[in-house]
């Protein structure tokens, strides 16, 4: 028995996922790092093991009425844990957060503002007091009426509708109705309303074309259609629906990002002209606080609104509702928690900021600023990657924040890649020595410095080796694509080069501008042109002028977003593996005898799959009182096909198993098969051999699925110059799985490829062709190029603050 006073979280028999019957202790109260390579089992051992059975622990206690409605996850594959006090999980999510969400909802400050303006702004003469509700625009108190508080409306007119009034309706006029059936039934109706839908658009009466695109009526008609050869079509009864209303319809429900983007571009959008942008309703935008209304002090970098807050409680004009005293307490509240905000190099963030616009480092270290002053204590806080998506200089206001979590009394455990990070340690746990089958195993429990003697580790080498990287001769550019006067958020008037037939770095401190410049402005004049628009009407959209695109014959953006949201997205069915595999079963001898096609043994429609869980694999149980819980079907216990599908095998094995083997095992088993090979090749050369094929989209990592997207770029056939785009495509990787990464991208430029990466790992800019780095700082005070040129260049700049650590990393 260990004493309840034992100092060390006890884990015993830990089987989650590859975890191999592991047992480690690990010491409270102390930063404690787990390393190792990507799939080695790491995450397992400190999300799945340890942080889930704090989860259940903490819901045993929580009456079952209430346990219900908490989302849970299942009791870990543990035999058991001792010494583990309760646990704060701060993960990288990478779901995009709703529009409605902000700065100030995530950390909660817009809460106390809009309190602070409730019970102490200043009020119109004899204007009732309002509750806090009424200062926020998602609330029916608070929300313009006009635009439902978002702040901006969407407006279209006939020329963005009509781009080309020299074509009659039937000939496509209107460019924003539906493609096939539906935009031919719309032609159908107006025919049969009586408008000539053969005369061209420019002809018609003004009358009749204001009509046609923007009545709000909804005339339903019986539609005769012209008979076609060999076609009996039947009258039927057709909806008339205006080309605005079909726009706006399609933009505001519509679940296809695609038709999503294809609506918009026949939308304009403008402030609103009820609320002018503030999101408000008149009676909250007349209180002010300092002079100020809610939604300017909501607009300012967290840095200048600490300025103002300091020096305007009090106030002038009217007596503030709720006195001087209250006005004192909830700006004191709110200094401090903006001062941990802007301490973790945030500042230049406003509070009305929309969260979808944060990089993944930026919420996340908005998340840890709320944990930081939240006060607990005694609590294990397991992190997850924090300093992914950080620049150097960030990460070290990282390290200062998580010491002040360690020292208030906490233990902190951190999954990291980050070697300085790992550095920082008390305590290392490092799993391995491999991912999948080949890791699951602690190779060490101490000290950092203790593992110098673990010859396995994959981290050893990495740690302990000073040795500067050797720096390649840069490549020369074979052209360069040239942007001037570019404007978009933060990065404004800047003239950018970005060399063709090399590797570029884009580096800079977090909201410097890099994804700005790179993912949305050269990205976006790329794909204007890829799409057939000119380049010149890109320019308009980004920059003054840009040139040298003629040299780029494809464009191909690999980000980190899910490659699917559900269960039945995987490995194989995103790389178009599964197609192949689906080909093979249906061509043995078992399957051509029962005349089974390919869809057969598809696990997404009916025939093949099992039909008690449509597919899934497993089914909810419903347990009155507690929480639905998810358990293997009872009929295909987890295989998710019915018996008949599973009786057919290609070399001694169902396609359940199949698709249960790793990447690296299937390579093997598919052997001889070039359509296999292929993508199995292109999926072990970046790294990803230890996801089996099967693996849901939904347990996948932000870098595992960029690895996943570029891996199906390699496996297509190549031609001409293609311009690859990654942003931070380290992310999440152990420095190991970076070398085997970079080993690939380097390969795309030897072949005559032009690759950008947004980046952050010096090693990887210490080993470009060219860097770019933006700032100095972040928001308003960065979006301009600080230094451009070879990586020994860069790390001489003076005002860059990217240079000392690249110069670090060069050695120099």
């Amino acid at each position: 028995m260990h004493s309840p006073h034992d100092p060390y979280v006890r884990v015993r028999g830990a089987r989650e996922h590859n975890l191999q019957d592991v047992n480690v202790d690990i010491p409270r109260d102390t930063l404690t790092v787990f390393t190792g390579v990507s799939g080695s089992g790491k995450s397992s051992l400190a999300f799945g093991t340890i942080y889930a059975e704090a989860q259940r622990r903490y819901f045993e206690s929580v009456a079952p009425y209430a346990r219900r409605l908490i989302h849970q996850v299942g009791a870990p594959a543990v035999g058991e844990i001792t010494g583990l006090p309760p646990a704060v999980s701060l993960e990288q999510r990478r779901s995009a957060p709703g529009a409605r969400s902000s700065v100030g909802t995530v950390t909660t400050l817009s809460n106390s503002l809009r309190m602070l303006f409730s019970r102490a702004g200043e009020y119109p003469p004899g204007a009732e007091r309002l509750d806090s509700d009424a200062f926020s625009p998602n609330t029916a108190a608070g929300a313009c009426p006009e635009c439902h508080g978002l702040g901006r409306i969407h407006r279209t007119d006939e020329g963005l509708l009509v781009p080309d009034p020299s074509l009659s309706i039937r000939e496509g006029a209107i460019a924003a109705w539906p493609g096939a059936w539906q935009g031919k039934n719309l032609r159908d109706v107006l025919d049969t309303l009586g408008y000539d839908v053969d005369r061209p658009w420019r002809e018609l009466d003004a009358k009749d074309r204001e009509w046609i695109l923007f009545t709000d009526e909804q005339p339903v008609v019986t539609v005769h259609p012209v008979r076609e050869a060999g076609r009996i079509q039947r009258p039927y009864q057709g909806t008339y629906m205006s080309a605005r209303r079909y726009v706006l319809h399609t933009f505001a429900d519509t679940k296809s990002r695609t038709l999503r983007a294809k609506a918009e571009r026949f939308l304009t959008s403008v402030p609103c002209p009820v609320c002018d942008g503030s999101r408000l309703r008149p009676e909250a935008m007349a209180v002010t606080f300092g002079g100020r209304t809610i939604a300017e002090l909501a607009a300012l970098p967290l840095s200048d609104l600490a300025e103002v807050l300091a020096g305007a409680h009090g106030g002038a004009g009217a007596e503030p509702a709720g006195g001087e005293e209250t006005a004192r307490v909830l700006t004191a509240d709110l200094l401090a928690r903006i001062g941990t905000v802007t301490e973790l190099g945030l500042g230049y963030l406003s509070l009305d900021r929309t969260a979808p616009a944060l990089s993944s480092g930026e919420l996340q270290r908005l998340r840890l600023a709320t944990q930081l002053r939240s006060g607990l204590f005694g609590v294990v806080y397991v992190l997850d990657e924090p300093s992914a998506g950080l620049h150097p200089a960030d990460t070290e206001s990282l390290l200062g924040v998580v010491d002040r979590l360690k020292k208030a009394g906490n233990s902190v455990f951190v999954v990291e890649h980050h070697l300085d990070v790992v550095r920082r340690a008390d305590w290392l746990v490092d799993v391995g020595p491999l991912a999948g089958e080949h890791g699951g195993r602690v190779l060490h429990s101490g000290p950092p410095e203790g593992l110098a003697e673990v010859p396995e580790s994959a981290t050893r080498r990495f740690l302990f080796d000073r040795d500067p990287a050797p720096v390649r001769e840069p490549r020369t550019p074979t052209g360069w694509i040239r942007l001037t006067g570019v404007e978009r958020h933060n990065v404004r008037g800047v003239d950018a080069a970005f060399p063709l037939g090399v590797f570029t770095a884009v580096t800079g401190v977090s909201g410097s501008g890099k994804s700005t410049l790179v993912g949305q402005v050269l990205a976006g004049v790329l794909a204007d042109r890829q799409a057939g628009e000119e380049a010149t009407g890109a320019g308009e959209r980004y920059c003054a002028s840009v040139t040298g695109l003629e040299a780029v014959d494809r464009l191909v953006q690999v980000d980190q977003k899910p490659i699917g949201r559900t269960p039945r997205s995987n490995l194989a069915t995103y790389t178009g593996l599964f197609d192949t595999v689906r080909k093979l079963f249906a061509q043995t001898g078992t399957a051509r005898e029962r005349g089974y096609t390919a869809g057969r043994f598809s696990f997404n429609v009916r025939g093949g799959r099992c039909e008690t869980c449509q597919g899934e694999g497993f089914v909810s149980v419903e347990l009155l009182f507690l929480p639905s819980t998810y358990a293997p079907c009872p009929d295909c216990h987890g295989a998710r096909y019915n018996p008949e599908t599973l009786e057919v095998t290609l070399h001694g094995l169902t396609i359940a198993q199949v698709l249960d083997l790793t990447v690296e095992s299937a390579a093997s088993f598919f052997a001889g098969t070039p359509a296999a090979e292929r993508a199995l090749t292109t999926l072990l050369d970046v790294g990803l051999g230890y996801l089996r094929l099967g693996q849901p989209a939904t347990e996948l990592s932000g870098g595992e699925a960029q690895r996943i997207k570029l891996a199906s770029e390699l496996q297509r056939t190549r031609r001409g110059h293609t311009l690859y785009l990654l942003d931070e495509p380290t992310t999440g990787l152990h420095p190991a799985d970076v070398e085997v990464l970079m080993r690939q991208l380097h390969g795309l430029v030897d072949a005559g490829n032009t690759v950008v990466v947004v980046e952050h790992d010096m090693a990887v800019v210490a080993g470009a062709d060219q860097v770019i780095d933006l700032g100095p700082g972040g928001g308003g005070r960065g979006g301009r190029i600080v230094a451009a040129g070879a990586p020994r260049e860069v790390a001489r700049a003076a005002g860059s603050r990217t240079a000392p650590y690249l110069a670090r990393a060069l050695g120099s």
